[in-house]
């Protein structure tokens, strides 16, 4: 028998989780990250993957400039820094949230590098919009985290292969940042208490 989900989500309360919030450019990945880190009552910490990308300073492969090795090379050393640093803080009592846009057709790369970098208690949620949305929020970003509508579109496209893949997945078409974080907080608690087999 499963616990009560109160029970349940007093465990998640206070147990240190790495939760891995993925979905489409726009879709308020960075945003819920951050508030959810910022009020958790357990030492939390916020770990994003285009931040880290962009420690790098002369020789930045930016992927706007068109996808090639070097912005790959680039991706997959972020990733594993920042897996490292998820290890890491887990391994002192901290959880963490980690943000990415991670695509459902390349699950070695994208899933299985992260479950590889960061352990097997990895917690994957998909952060899921509507196009609308997600090109509305674009629109208002600046510098290299903008992109083309069309790149959105695309993106945004090929994160609908996360329906049906048995992930959690939330749509915060119409909640704003705070009520999002609420519900990621119910499905962190309802996947600490059954993980999801993925």
């Amino acid at each position: 028998p499963s616990p009560p989900a109160d029970s349940a989500a007093q465990d998640a309360a206070h147990a240190a989780v790495a939760v891995l919030l993925i979905g489409p450019a726009g879709a308020g990945k960075t945003s819920v990250a951050r508030h959810w880190a910022g009020i958790r009552r357990v030492p939390t910490a916020h770990i994003s993957l285009d931040d880290v990308r962009e420690w790098v300073r002369a020789g930045f492969a930016d992927p706007q400039a068109g996808w090639n090795d070097h912005s790959e090379a680039q991706y997959r050393l972020a990733r594993r820094t920042c897996g490292f640093a998820a290890r890491n803080f887990l391994a002192n009592g901290i959880s963490c949230i980690l943000d990415d846009a991670v695509f459902p057709d390349r699950p070695v790369v994208g899933l299985g590098g992260w479950k590889r970098h960061v352990g097997p208690g990895l917690l994957p949620v998909v952060l899921l919009p509507g196009l609308e949305i997600v090109l509305e929020r674009n629109a208002r970003r600046s510098g290299n985290r903008r992109l083309s509508d069309e790149e959105v579109a695309r993106i945004h496209g090929r994160m609908a292969g996360w329906y049906g893949s048995g992930l959690p997945i939330i749509d915060n078409s119409a909640h704003d940042v705070a009520t999002t974080v609420r519900v990621l907080d119910d499905v962190v608690a309802r996947s600490i208490a059954s993980p999801p087999s993925w």
